[in-house]
């Protein structure tokens, strides 16, 4: 019996999933990215959206920025909102054909276009490759908004795990470089603090995929060995001194996770900044539950962050 009050709903994929795996070097990091024994086949494209795989500009003489966007198949008398999804993986590992049904199923039923981001990983790329790679699929986005038929006013950006971390990385900089605006920040599970010091961290050094051990690798290759001297908020948005004046987020939580608590603070503390936040926390859950889309937490995270993403604002002018 497993020391943590897992939803039941999960205990049949618990057995299935590794609490220990190897990070340890460039060629660890590597095996892991090949071996597909936990990626399930993808289900059949819905025949409602349509994609398309581009290259942006890099930003100052970076190279070029593989993206896929998706788009609803459906006549819009008016531009669309549009999101620019950044997947995770812990900075190490994933791409974009692991959000593929996420990114087909937000088109279709928020009816929006979304641009997925194919970012450099470490330890091969070190930061600051990755969050200026999703700076520049969502500078191009902006850019193109007359091309894409979206609306410039409605345009978020949104991550799981470390893309949530480097959502909100890329919204501190499109804040500090003035631009481009965003109207939402969608921040589920967020991979947000490289100190690795809150309690839910601490606790969690032996949960099914991430915890502790993972996440002090995670760090030190997307941090290339920066000491904490040198550690950037746009790597580490927790260390941020000022978060006021960010777009409004939706932050998710999953109780047995090591980030947890980073991002319930996080959220705090945009709220103490003035920004609006909807936070939810769900019990029974670990960091990749939603491996597992018909457990009934699954189902209600999925819902609620299309309900979100349909109702968010325009941007304030």
């Amino acid at each position: 019996m497993s020391k943590y009050a897992f939803d039941p709903d999960f205990e049949k994929l618990l057995p299935l999933l590794p609490t220990e795996i190897d990070f340890s070097s460039r060629e660890a990091v590597q095996a892991v990215r090949e071996d597909r024994s936990m990626v399930a086949a993808p289900p059949p494209d819905r025949g409602d959206v349509e994609k398309q795989d581009r290259e942006v500009p890099g930003r100052s003489g970076d190279p070029p920025v593989p993206v896929r966007v998706y788009r609803p198949r459906t006549d819009s008398s008016r531009p669309r909102p549009a999101l620019v999804e950044i997947h995770g993986g812990g900075f190490m590992l994933g791409d974009i054909e692991m959000m593929d049904p996420w990114c087909q199923r937000v088109a279709a039923e928020v009816d929006a276009v979304v641009v997925s981001v194919e970012y450099r990983l470490a330890p091969e790329h070190p930061f600051p490759a990755a969050v200026e790679d999703c700076y520049a699929a969502l500078a191009w986005t902006a850019a193109q908004a007359g091309e894409l038929d979206v609306d410039a006013d409605r345009i978020g950006i949104g991550g799981q795990s470390a893309g949530g971390g480097l959502a909100a990385g890329t919204a501190l900089l499109a804040r500090d470089r003035g631009g481009p605006g965003l109207c939402f920040q969608l921040l589920e599970i967020p991979e947000l603090d490289h100190r690795l010091e809150t309690p839910s961290m601490r606790a969690f050094t032996d949960t099914p995929l991430w915890n502790l051990p993972n996440a002090q690798w995670s760090w030190r290759h997307y941090l290339g060995g920066s000491g904490d001297a040198e550690v950037s908020p746009y790597a580490s948005p927790a260390i941020a001194k000022d978060l006021a004046g960010l777009p409004p987020a939706y932050v998710s939580t999953m109780e047995f996770d090591p980030l947890r608590d980073e991002g319930i603070e996080y959220a705090l503390r945009m709220l103490q900044a003035g920004v609006s936040v909807e936070l939810h926390s769900y019990p029974g859950t670990f960091h990749g539950s939603g491996l597992l889309p018909h457990a009934d937490a699954s189902r209600r995270n999925l819902d609620e962050v299309i309900a979100v993403l349909r109702r968010r604002p325009r941007r304030e002018s």
